[in-house]
């Protein structure tokens, strides 16, 4: 197995210093520049916050890595593809419109954005996946196929189906059509506990589907109408919702790894992630929970396995902060990921990616001061 380098800076800062210096120091250092990005269009793939959520990276970091792509010669995008639920990023003129609210006006960041997957999240190339064991040809959005590089810009944070959300979850999930972001949730359904409904209605209102319905005061959902996209899981108030397929969160990133290595496959790409703001649950939902670890610092590596080996490595390195969810849990040094979604092994995705040649979970850590 081969061992990857994944590049490393904290978040101290001195005199003449500052953390968007850092990080273009950091990609640099991680070696950015020996693709060939001349006049090659460049999408740098990340996430712009759903609406009501704070944790999502702010617009300045994606203008730091824009002006290196510019400095290099290439023609970058921002881009995401739509959601599969309700939301303020379920078609492109919402999920612009939520973009800009959240900062990223084309004038903020140095480039123009692109919803991947156009309009209402339809338009999809159908790319094979090459030793894929789960999916054949992968849906993916047009325009981030079209690019000649790719760049992944990642708030890395915990996830209530995957474990985490890093460069895979990033690249796989996000890159994933409307269809395609269904065939990666259909395998596992949730389903409801009534003895712990409280009948707030909270599943009912997040779901694009219509598939919870309240009943004499209590929640079940219609496995029907369901496509497993997990969001009632997140926002339960009580755990009443979970899968019932065990194994389904372990095929969901088994999936994503396979979209991963889809969009990834033949051309450069290049990957960075930021680890703060820690939040238990995806930028996916219109709210952040406390972070549950303290901010570590920005990694970048060319092999996004290795650079989502390297950032759970630090994270469950991290002591649990006191007041937040993970602190209520447990104080001791352990794996924070786990004992913030116990019901998913979030190795499974990155054994996965490696198995198919995606990357390695072996790496050297290199610091850049």
């Amino acid at each position: 197995m081969n061992t990857s380098k994944v590049y490393y800076t904290n978040l101290r800062c001195h005199n003449g210093d500052s953390r968007l210096i850092k990080l273009e120091r950091l990609i640099k250092q991680a070696g950015i520049a020996s693709i060939d990005f001349k006049n090659k269009f460049t999408a740098i793939k990340m996430h712009f916050g759903e609406p009501g959520n704070l944790a999502f990276l702010r617009p300045n970091y994606a203008a730091t890595v824009v002006d290196v792509v510019k400095q290099l010669g290439g023609r970058p995008f921002l881009t995401d593809c739509n959601t599969l639920y309700v939301g303020g990023r379920k078609h492109a003129l919402d999920h612009l419109d939520s973009a800009y609210k959240n900062g990223f006006m084309p004038y903020a960041t140095g480039c123009h954005l692109i919803i991947a997957d156009g309009l209402k999240g339809t338009d999809e190339v159908l790319v094979p996946v090459v030793g894929g064991e789960y999916v054949k040809e992968a849906k993916i959005g047009r325009a981030l196929m079209d690019a000649d590089v790719l760049i992944s810009l990642t708030h890395f944070k915990g996830h209530e189906s995957t474990g985490f959300g890093g460069a895979l979850k990033n690249i796989g999930m996000g890159g994933g059509s409307r269809a395609g972001k269904m065939e990666m949730h259909c395998d596992g359904k949730p389903q409801v506990d009534q003895s712990l409904c409280i009948g707030c209605g909270n599943c009912v209102d997040i779901c694009a589907h219509d598939a919870p319905m309240i009943t004499e005061g209590l929640s079940w959902i219609d496995q029907n109408k369901c496509v497993g996209c997990g969001r009632c899981i997140g926002v339960c108030p009580t755990d009443a919702i979970s899968n019932n397929d065990n194994s389904s969160n372990d095929k969901l990133n088994c999936k994503i790894a396979e979209y991963t290595h889809a969009i990834c496959y033949t051309r450069p790409c290049f990957h960075i992630s930021i680890v703060i703001e820690v939040s238990p649950d995806c930028d996916c939902h219109s709210e952040n929970d406390l972070a549950i670890v303290p901010d570590v610092g920005f990694f970048a590596s060319f092999d996004p396995v290795a650079l989502d080996q390297a950032c759970v490595d630090a994270v469950n390195n991290m002591p649990p902060i006191p007041t937040a969810k993970l602190g209520q849990v447990s104080q001791k040094q352990c794996d924070n990921l786990t004992t913030s979604h116990p019901t998913t092994d979030w190795r499974v995705g990155l054994e996965h990616a490696e198995k198919i040649g995606l990357g390695s979970t072996k790496y050297q850590l290199i610091e850049v001061k």
